[in-house]
């Protein structure tokens, strides 16, 4: 039977709390989380320095990150669909809080490698399970707008790494340019403070407690949705390769060869994350009464189309202006992925189905980073990234129109009183 939750005026000023902390816990897990992801592509060059690597090898640390993402929705998504939305993520985020802060530690590149292993693991299980507590929490008319602020956690965590390493790094650099490097990761333990919030503030979500179920019916949803998941896998992949290629070397490419210097690298990169917030949030919104897959197909699109401007703007206000509507084009087609993927899942699975499937495209997706890096020192960066993000934006939209869509469907199994 279709269901909703209760209209927000009839909501009690309890459960407004609730849902409004849930949705705060998911946001900001993700927000922390990818702050950390992204201290490191601001870095590259002085970690290489530092282990006497090349840019490569560096990236490579960054596809291994990306590669160990499906452990981590394995190992807490499982716990999610088992135990409930809140444990799983409070030591999900104490876990990639210290990693963090170990890996600016780490004395060689062997260690750094393990420890950024170590990373996607937790960065792995952060998403699948902070979207389930987050949009279980909500009614399913604003599911868009909340799936859009919820997936710009991941920006506004690239932001605030940009924002870091101007107002952190550059001065570091000025006074110690060997060691600056490392204290971008030694912020990355602030995220552990968190745990503390989601412990006293969030509650269980109640549509997990409506669709637990036992092992064997568990493995039995798992079984009969086989094919939705493998079209959830294709459509994450593609989606990760639109994300991770036009961002994760986009600092490499202003700096080595645009020239622009730290502080103008770290402005510029501020500029396409606030284009990120924007467009996964209005994307988000208008995909409640488009539909989800017109919204990501339209948004693709015009990715598509900046794709000049975003490589090759002649002036730095123009680059600037690139930079801000390509992010805001491409995360606004990932401002629909939390709600879309997450009402393709069957509601007993929810913890672990959506978050495995959006790392196993991950998984596939990870190579786009090193490739740039490669490609882009053996031709040019600008070469690399234009002609890659060209055709996974093609592809990409091809595989959204194809895909089934269940918008607005509930989440819940229980009628709630009005």
């Amino acid at each position: 039977m279709s269901t909703s939750l209760p209209s927000a005026a009839a909501l009690t000023p309890a459960q407004r709390a609730n849902q409004r902390n849930a949705v705060l816990a998911g946001f900001l897990g993700w927000t922390l989380d990818a702050f950390d992801y992204f201290v490191l592509t601001f870095v590259i060059e002085d970690v290489a320095r530092a282990f006497g690597k090349t840019r490569p090898d560096i990236a490579w640390t960054i596809t291994l990150t990306l590669m160990m993402r499906p452990v981590g929705a394995i190992v807490f998504g499982l716990m999610a669909d088992r135990w409930g939305r809140r444990l799983p993520l409070m030591l999900n985020v104490v876990f990639y809080a210290v990693i963090s802060v170990l890996s600016g530690l780490a004395p060689s590149y062997r260690t750094f490698l393990i420890l950024r292993m170590l990373f996607g693991i937790g960065m792995g299980g952060e998403w699948g399970t902070g979207a389930a507590l987050a949009l279980e929490s909500v009614s399913s008319r604003w599911r868009g707008l909340f799936s859009g602020l919820l997936q710009e956690g991941y920006a506004l965590g690239g932001f605030l790494a940009a924002l870091a390493f101007r107002v952190v790094y550059v001065p570091l650099h000025a006074a110690n340019p060997d060691q600056a490097w490392r204290y971008m990761f030694f912020i990355g333990g602030i995220p552990a403070l968190l745990s503390l919030f989601i412990r006293a503030k969030v509650k269980e979500s109640d549509a997990w407690h409506e669709h637990r179920t036992d092992w064997a019916s568990y493995v039995g949803a798992l079984a009969q949705n086989w094919r939705r998941f493998l079209y959830l896998v294709a459509l994450m992949a593609m989606m990760n390769f639109i994300s991770h290629g036009s961002q994760d070397m986009y600092p490499t490419f202003l700096q080595h060869e645009r020239g622009y210097s730290a502080a103008n690298t770290s402005n510029l990169s501020m500029i396409g994350y606030a284009g990120a917030i924007l467009g996964g949030l209005l994307f988000g919104y208008w995909s409640d009464r488009a539909g989800r897959r017109k919204a990501m197909v339209v948004s693709a699109f015009f990715a598509l189309v900046i794709i000049p401007l975003w490589i090759a703007a002649p002036s730095t206000a123009l680059v600037a202006l690139g930079v801000f509507l390509m992010q805001f084009f491409v995360q606004g087609a990932w401002g629909v992925v939390p709600a879309h993927i997450n009402e393709l899942s069957p509601s007993a699975l929810r913890g672990f189905f959506p978050g495995f499937a959006y790392q196993l495209g991950n998984l596939c997706a990870s190579s786009i980073s090193y490739l740039e890096s490669a490609l882009g020192e053996h031709f040019t960066y600008a070469q690399s990234m234009g002609v890659l993000m060209a055709a996974v934006l093609i592809v990409g939209m091809i595989v959204i129109a194809s895909g089934p869509e269940a918008h607005g469907v509930t989440f819940r199994k229980i009628q709630s009183s009005p």
